[in-house]
């Protein structure tokens, strides 16, 4: 059986307090919701203007002009509003949801009569709307629309917004499916189709499940839609003179017969995610066996350390299996924010830690790096290694940033982002009539139902600087379930302790199953060994031979100029170090650092004109080496970065 098992907790019922995250959902709360809105209204100075919610007004009649921005920029208030939805559910606020309200009336009011709703057309021609489904965008900015009305729904209970997305659906679903005298496609942007099973999960009307499910299978079908597009619109295909062809867009074949992650990686996570929720909706083994194939090529030969993935600026994409360069990396924020959303989905068929692994992996590196620590600037490309000059002066490092920026034409990663953490209570605790697991170590209080009866479990923990885990249990009879606690990738030794006696437990699938009849009181603590790690990189990724990085937890570590100097390529680490760890709560936050013994070519040796000279071992001179988690890096003095370092 595919069919789900496991599903995200209300967000109303999960209370985050914990040291490391308040920072981020205060952030979103204080910083990136509200900031996010004077963008999309055009009233943040220094910046390139959104124009979004003027391009909705302007489809309206409520004012004139012409359409402005990206083809795509009607998802950026979509997003704005998913994200503050979710806050809403953690975090009721009049204000806020007056906003929403606001952008919901402009939204709406610029639906046209047959419910289609996309600004692009409306203001610049519906006679060509789904006439270029490949580039265009508009099933995307519609996925975008369900996914930010059903979060909507779910916080307030109202229902315009919902309304509004479903006859837009409407729309699609007469003008675009398998049926005689409609448009046969499936979008160029994919995450409609985890969109859309959200909608299914909210309206239970199976049109919108096999709307979904028809996007997944006509995919890649001869005769390949795209082509025909094109054909007919008469234009040039800008990937035909590249390897990825169609398969830029996953489109050159069936879903089920792709083996290997190909071309824009947002595009792929997010097609792969919604094949996922179909595959589980359906209970179709075949697809599912797709999924893992799929996700098999990410995580085994196309992942990056921090949880990037994505190698080459030409195409956003994926490029080979190893091919993962430190220095002219794309690695968007989007894309690691698309891999945790596949690989929840994944997890809730299959319940393998292996896929919360590399949710964690993303959560604690890949994405919270794409934004600043005071919350008002990001990053979109998020590299392994920087030098501010080949930045400014390599024409193939342009893509490369020294230092985050306030925002981006492109504006797709902010948004994004704001709503995943803005949801990460649902990431670390799932559960079913008689499971609750507990992915993610994060403090606060969780309130759900099991065993019958009414619960609360308080959550105590220092992660991810410290591997000790307590959790109370709060509840008025006693119930007999189970609670399953994730033993991390990273985690070699622990032990589990139930009111303080030690128990016996072998993990399975990666989690320890406590099953028995809890009562009020009942207290467990989890203790996980947390040393500092070295780790290699498969040496057919070339760019890491020789080199080694430093991981405490799930917490990738780098080397910052600030801390090291400059020409960080001349340092190199004694792996027999006796690394020091410690907290030091005024920098960046409050971190741990890591300081291990290490050592600098001495430049001395080398004369201004000696560009090259016969071989001679290098003089070394000691240094003190200090590393800083990636996720804070360039939150200080523009400078040089590293991620891996040389050794002995």
């Amino acid at each position: 059986m595919l069919n789900k098992k496991l599903e995200m907790l209300p967000l109303k019922n999960v209370k985050i307090n914990d040291p490391f995250w308040n920072h981020y959902m205060d952030l979103v709360l204080n910083q990136s919701i509200p900031y996010q809105w004077e963008v999309l209204n055009d009233r943040v100075e220094d910046i390139e203007p959104s124009h979004c919610l003027q391009n909705f007004k302007i489809a309206a009649g409520m004012q004139e002009g012409k359409f402005e921005g990206m083809v795509f920029q009607d998802s950026d208030i979509y997003k704005w509003i998913e994200a503050a939805a979710y806050t809403l559910e953690w975090h009721p606020d009049k204000e806020l949801e007056r906003k929403v309200d606001e952008a919901v009336d402009i939204i709406s009011a610029a639906q046209q009569p047959d419910g289609y709703l996309d600004t692009y057309y409306i203001i610049n021609g519906l006679d060509k709307r789904f006439t270029c489904l490949m580039d265009n965008h508009e099933l995307y900015c519609l996925g975008h629309m369900i996914e930010g009305a059903v979060a909507y729904y779910n916080a307030t209970g109202k229902s315009k917004f919902l309304d509004t997305a479903i006859r837009c659906v409407n729309c699609v679903s007469e003008n675009i499916g398998p049926e005689e005298g409609k448009k046969h496609g499936y979008p160029g942007h994919e995450i409609i189709e985890m969109a859309l099973i959200r909608l299914y999960k909210i309206t239970g009307d199976k049109k919108h499940l096999a709307l979904a499910k028809y996007f997944i299978d006509q995919r890649g079908q001869e005769p390949l839609y795209f082509l025909q597009e094109m054909k007919s619109n008469g234009n040039s295909f800008y990937w035909k003179k590249s390897n990825f062809q169609l398969m830029y867009y996953q489109a050159g074949m069936p879903v089920r017969e792709q083996k290997d992650a190909v071309g824009h990686a947002v595009r792929a996570v997010y097609l792969y995610s919604g094949m996922a929720d179909v595959a589980s909706e359906t209970e179709d083994k075949e697809l599912f066996d797709a999924c893992e194939r799929l996700w098999e090529s990410i995580v085994y030969r196309n992942l990056y350390i921090t949880g990037g993935i994505g190698s080459s600026e030409y195409g956003e994409a994926f490029t080979f299996d190893y091919d993962l360069p430190n220095d002219t990396v794309y690695a968007e924020t989007c894309a690691s924010i698309g891999l945790i959303f596949f690989c929840r989905r994944m997890f809730e068929i299959t319940k393998e830690s292996r896929y919360i692994d590399i949710c964690e992996q993303a959560f604690y590196n890949g994405t919270i790096s794409g934004v600043s620590l005071d919350g008002k600037r990001f990053f979109y490309v998020n590299p392994l290694e920087v030098d501010p000059e080949a930045c400014e002066k390599d024409y193939h490092k342009r893509e490369v940033k020294p230092t985050r920026q306030k925002w981006f034409a492109c504006a797709c990663c902010p948004p994004n982002l704001a709503r995943l953490l803005a949801s990460i209570g649902g990431y670390a605790y799932e559960e079913n009539e008689s499971e609750l697991y507990i992915n993610l170590y994060i403090s606060g209080d969780v309130n759900t139902s099991l065993g019958g009866t009414d619960e609360t479990f308080h959550v105590e923990t220092r992660y991810p600087w410290n591997g000790d885990v307590r959790i109370r249990i709060k509840q008025p009879q006693k119930a007999a379930y189970s609670i399953a606690l994730r033993i991390p990738n990273w985690c070699e030794s622990y032990s589990i302790r139930i009111n303080g006696e030690i128990t016996d437990c072998d993990p399975e699938k990666g989690y320890l199953m406590l099953t028995r009849e809890f009562e009020d009181g009942d207290t467990i603590e989890l203790s996980m060994d947390m040393p500092i790690r070295l780790v290699n990189a498969n040496p057919f990724v070339r760019e890491d031979v020789g080199k080694v990085a430093i991981t405490k937890g799930p917490v990738v570590y780098c080397l910052e100029q600030e801390d090291n100097g400059a020409q960080l390529q001349e340092l190199l680490i004694d792996p027999d170090s006796k690394f020091v760890e410690a907290f030091e709560p005024d920098l960046l936050d409050g971190v741990m650092t890591v300081s291990a013994d290490g050592y600098r070519i001495a430049e001395k040796e080398w004369k201004k004109s000696d560009l090259y000279k016969s071989y001679q071992k290098p003089a070394l001179i000691p240094q003190k080496l200090k590393f800083i988690p990636y996720y804070a890096w360039a939150n200080r003095s523009i400078g040089e970065m590293s991620v891996w370092v040389r050794h002995l």
